[in-house]
């Protein structure tokens, strides 16, 4: 490799001899991991990279060859207006914030491989956001993070702004594609993995693994019961309990990290709630990072602590299990119906006495097992990298049921299940989980509407009645993906599944298997931990068992490819792990690539916010409530102002709409002890008529907090229009000084 002119620069060759001298002088580990930080911000900067087929230079210190980085970005995107992602429910639009939403990574180098794994507090990933953040790192990094190496997952809270996908599906229950959503999201993800590359340094990988009680719960056990009885024998529970970290350290064991893979629905926060947050699994990430970053404002700190999803599908939070709630009766069974009220009235409710305790109970059971096993790792991962990916045409693959028959998955179609909900947010209409037969009325409408589905769809995915045939309904463009990834990266003996979907819990038990048999043919493998973690690089709803397919509950019905997805999945996922095992994931083909429309293409279905306006005699940013004098611990300070859009605001990522302030006596100053990314605040905004808004920000004040003098802002933009010219301009709001006491209620 050339040295390149003008620029600092170590060839290959020179970083070998500077290596080889370390290693004859014995200098000590600490310079060795101050030499490799700087030849690799030396060879990955951005003002003389020269990027090769293997681009990385990484040092090997001890017995543990890797090179570690880890990084964290706020990704939230608007906060006001677009539709919040996950329940499809027209009327749950962004109204505020609860808590930000944050992607998080980690990059893993062992000489002659990278692999990056990124976790974003967002519903899931899509193939346009993949797409995005993989033309943003080509033009950063050029060929170093591709899409055979680079995983994006999505842990699926259903508090975070949609508007980020290309197909018309998505497109129509998420108000078009919205760009503002877009690239907070590419731009959040694309830092987070900046961070990490920026970070990196020799480190050490650690296993460990445990339970989590009390903390899931599967919402579909009629399902779960149709799997063949010696295969239910072979577990405990009809959901995995089994929680999987990684803890990542520096050479002298000072923690950098830990990502943990845990299966549960991040929807303990309700379809009810209009505020951006990160649910029960970012909860848990904030506990863990608060506690390492030693009480640092959230999204700071070099600590990071991501808690993906795994084979969440058919598992809900809400564990104390569904009622009628007009009645108090049980739900029926099989259709998660009620006699009165029916499916929107069968619903699952959490531990705690509202969404708020039961996200909090959940998040701090999750956080406090990851925790017990961050302290107790002692199992070390070593060995090579590898990374595995392909595009595939999930409409048209050909799966073996027996050593005569072979049967193929489906033109994407969806079933009438898919309508009625589930019983963390049922649908309105008179749809229930279970049905195996067409409904007259609805069939109708959709024939008149959108074309009856082929006798090709229907007889492939039967018996599945379908309510919309995707597959065949391509205007203005496609309604659901047919070019898939299925990817797996590994880190040693730990390989990560990538699994584009929501996948049951015995599906991801099938996956895992699968997997585990096919990479401990070889040798390496010998006792692999294979995780398997969904919601990544592509949306394409659920992926149940052959089984649970036949039961056509909401699962079943989302189940898009058709009965035998899951087999599909598993004979790539296998074909993915033989490639690993052999070395040989060079000769796996790249498969069909996915369309990336253009923005001309895409639907936008988001207004423009209109102007701005204020009630008579007040000013933007003026108290209309004001907070009281003062407030016990446990209390909740509220304060009231006269707002604008927050859309108005544009890009708020590493910014905040509010911040609660304390006064320091010693200095005669104020400091910044939260702000709208702390569980302890929240940001309503509340849309009101004729372009006016209010902005209610509510400080729920810790136990922990400490005597003395506080004070609320809000910080925010307002439109006018000068001639049918947009101006922005922004705006503060201020509180009175109130006073904090120790002194608690008696009860």
């Amino acid at each position: 490799m050339a040295r390149k002119s003008g620029c600092c620069y170590l060839t290959n060759l020179e970083v070998l001899l500077i290596v080889l001298f370390v290693l004859m002088t014995g200098i000590t580990v600490g310079l060795m991991t101050m030499l490799a930080l700087y030849i690799n911000s030396q060879e990955h900067s951005k003002s003389c990279s020269l990027v090769t087929e293997n681009p990385t230079a990484s040092v090997k210190v001890g017995e543990n060859p890797y090179l570690i980085g880890l990084g964290r970005a706020d990704c939230t995107g608007p906060v006001a207006d677009v539709p919040l992602m996950g329940y499809a429910n027209p009327d749950q639009t962004a109204g505020g914030i609860h808590t930000r939403l944050f992607s998080r990574a980690f990059i893993v180098d062992d000489g002659s491989k990278r692999v990056v794994f990124v976790s974003a507090d967002i519903g899931m990933v899509s193939q346009r956001l993949r797409l995005e953040v993989l033309k943003a790192l080509e033009a950063k990094y050029g060929t170093l993070y591709r899409q055979d190496n680079v995983v994006l997952s999505g842990t699926h809270t259903h508090s975070g702004p949609a508007g980020y996908f290309q197909y018309t599906l998505f497109m129509i229950t998420s108000k078009g594609y919205i760009k503002p959503s877009v690239q907070a999201l590419v731009n959040g993800i694309v830092k987070s993995i900046d961070e990490a590359h920026k970070s990196m340094k020799p480190g050490r990988i650690f296993l460990n693994k445990g339970d989590i009680v009390d903390s899931n719960f599967n919402r579909s056990p009629h399902s779960y019961m149709n799997n063949p009885e010696e295969e239910r024998k072979r577990y405990k529970t009809n959901t995995d309990e089994q929680i999987i970290s990684l803890k990542f350290t520096d050479l002298d064991g000072v923690g950098l990290g830990i990502f943990s893979w845990f299966a549960v629905h991040p929807v303990s926060m309700n379809y009810t709630n209009h505020m951006v947050s990160s649910d029960n699994l970012g909860y848990a990430s904030y506990l863990f990072e608060q506690e390492k970053n030693h009480g640092s404002l959230p999204g700071e700190g070099p600590f990071v602590a991501a808690f993906p999803t795994s084979n969440s599908g058919d598992v809900s939070p809400n564990i104390r299990g569904p009622y009628c709630v007009n009645t108090g009766e049980s739900c029926d069974y099989l259709n998660s119906s009620c006699p009165i009220g029916g499916t929107k009235m069968c619903v699952a409710f959490g531990p705690g006495n509202d969404m708020f305790q039961s996200t909090k109970i959940i998040g701090e059971r999750i956080y406090k097992k990851a925790k017990e096993l961050y302290d107790s790792a002692q199992q070390e991962v070593y060995g090579s990298l590898h990374t595995a990916h392909q595009w595939v045409n999930m409409t048209d693959v050909t799966v073996p049921i027996n050593s005569t028959h072979s049967a193929k998955t489906c033109k994407p179609a969806l079933g009438h299940s898919f309508a009625a909900g589930t019983i963390d947010g049922g649908g309105d209409l008179n749809f229930t989980q279970g049905a195996i037969e067409g409904d007259p009325f609805w069939d109708g409408i959709r024939d008149t509407l959108l074309g009856k589905p082929s006798k090709e769809v229907q007889d492939c995915q039967n018996p599945k009645p379908i309510l919309f045939s995707t597959g065949e309904m391509t205007w203005p463009l496609p309604w659901h993906p047919e070019i898939v990834d299925v990817q797996i990266i590994s880190i040693g003996s730990v390989a990560i599944v990538a699994v584009p979907g929501e996948v049951s819990t015995m599906s991801g038990r099938r996956i895992r298997q699968a997997v585990k048999q096919e990479l401990e043919t070889k040798n390496a493998f010998t006792n692999a931990e294979v995780v398997v973690t969904g919601l990544c690089n592509i949306y394409t709803h659920y992926i149940t068992t052959y089984e649970e397919y036949q039961v056509q509950r909401y699962e079943g019905a989302s189940t898009i490819y058709g009965p035998h997805t899951l087999s599909a999945y598993i004979q790539h996922f296998r074909g993915l792990a033989k490639a690993i095992a052999e070395s040989k994931t060079g000769e796996l083909p790249k498969g069909p690539e996915p369309p990336f429309f253009k923005d001309s293409q895409l639907i936008s279905l988001l207004p423009a916010v209109p102007a701005d306006k204020t009630p008579t005699n007040t000013t933007f940013g003026q108290v209309l409530e004001q907070v009281k004098p003062r407030y016990k611990v446990g209390e909740v300070a509220s304060v009231t102002f006269v707002a604008g859009n927050p859309r108005n605001s544009g890009d708020m990522r590493d910014k905040t709409f509010v911040t609660v302030e304390k006064f320091l006596m010693t200095t005669r100053t104020w400091k910044v002890v939260h702000t709208d990314a702390s569980w302890e605040t929240r940001f309503h905004w509340i849309k009101g008529t004729r372009g006016q808004s209010n902005a209610t920000v509510e400080w729920h004040i810790p136990l922990s907090a400490e005597t003395g003098k506080y004070r609320i802002r809000h910080f925010g933009h307002s439109k006018k229009l000068n001639f049918f010219t947009p101006v922005i301009t922004p705006y503060e709001g201020m509180s009175d000084t109130f006073s904090v006491t120790k002194t608690l209620y008696s009860f």
